[in-house]
């Protein structure tokens, strides 16, 4: 079968690889629709293996070279003997976490923080950007009848996203700052207006991606922050010239951090969204101050599925808008990782389809 695999930096290769075979009791074998590619996916293009194993994976045994994919949406084709949750035939959207179910965090239900967590499509023997794929039946989340098959693939960056403003504590009548309009930041931006933010400015000095997010959300005050002072943006807006609520930092560099701090009032909250490559020099004597509250966020709660599939069925979380193409395997390379790694480029998310 066909599949898209990484080997080391800038070598990505379609292939074609020996399909999945015997399947344990909890094995459910699927066949993938649609697959996004994400920004860790770049990162291990760029600069990998990162997170993808050199060395067999502590829980999954996984190593390179790794078949590629965890944002995707599939159909179910064989389930293990012990599978109960899903059927053949089944739509489902791929929660890709695979992590213990009895150490310290699983027995508590928090299976994104334990510390041998795999991903499917990162740490797994299989991804999403290949004609079929082995997950456990954990991984497999049905989806309403009503959600296309790329909304079903755009639920896990969309977890990325709704789990920072549920961090945040966005809540009705809010005043929010986005701070980078990449994917997780465009979807950020649709996730707090989702939960009810009033006030949504997004900073983002890419002149194509300024104009992406005002297209999809029109609501939101895009600020240049090159050519304009943010912190002045954000106090002219707020009332009394406070500062935002809640700041979601969705780059991972130091001034977006740094930025984020300074924008939000006294008592606001700072929510690490974008994951930062370095260490980050930041003024605590600020934050103390102004009494904020910091938090820091890594995937998400995996049981989120349902209630994001919801969101987007009923058209109040429009996670679609922020595909700006749709490719070929056979094109993944040239029309996809290296499209999205050109500073000048005109995508957000690209959807693969094998």
């Amino acid at each position: 079968m066909r599949a898209v695999r990484f080997h080391a930096a800038r070598d990505i290769r379609v292939e074609d690889v020996p399909p999945p075979e015997s399947l344990a009791p909890d094995d459910v074998l699927v066949e993938p629709f649609c697959c996004g590619i994400c920004g860790t996916d770049l990162h291990e293009f760029i600069a990998g293996p990162i997170v993808t194993p050199a060395e067999p994976h502590i829980y999954t045994g996984a190593t390179n070279p790794q078949i590629l994919g965890h944002e995707f949406s599939a159909r179910v084709a064989r389930v293990g003997d012990a599978v109960e949750n899903v059927a053949v035939g089944d739509r489902v959207s791929v929660q890709p976490l695979v992590a213990p179910r009895h150490d310290y965090y699983g027995k508590r239900g928090i299976y994104h923080l334990s510390p041998q967590l795999g991903c499917v499509g990162l740490s797994w023997d299989w991804g999403g950007m290949a004609e079929q794929a082995v997950i456990k039946d954990y991984n497999a989340q049905p989806v309403p009848d009503n959600l296309t098959d790329e909304q079903g693939a755009m639920i896990e960056p969309a977890a990325v996203a709704m789990y920072g403003v549920d961090r945040g504590g966005v809540e009705a009548g809010s005043t929010v700052l986005v701070s980078g309009a990449g994917p997780i930041g465009a979807l950020t931006v649709l996730a707090a207006k989702a939960a009810g933010a009033a006030l949504i400015i997004v900073s983002e000095p890419n002149p194509s991606r300024r104009r992406i997010l005002s297209e999809i959300a029109p609501y939101a005050v895009v600020v240049d922050p090159t050519s304009q002072n943010l912190q002045e943006v954000v106090q002219d807006l707020t009332e009394e010239g406070v500062g935002a609520d809640v700041a979601l930092e969705c780059v991972g560099l130091e001034a977006s951090l740094n930025a984020c701090a300074e924008a939000v009032r006294r008592q606001g909250k700072v929510v690490q969204v974008g994951l930062h490559m370095k260490a980050a020099s930041v003024d605590a004597m600020l934050w103390a101050l102004k009494d904020i509250t910091v938090e820091a966020t890594w995937c998400y709660p995996v049981q989120v599925w349902p209630r994001i599939a919801r969101l987007i069925a009923s058209g109040t979380f429009p996670v679609e808008k922020v595909i700006t193409a749709r490719i070929d395997a056979a094109d993944v390379v040239s029309k996809g990782f290296e499209a999205l790694c050109d500073p000048a480029g005109n995508h957000l998310k690209i959807v693969v389809r094998t």
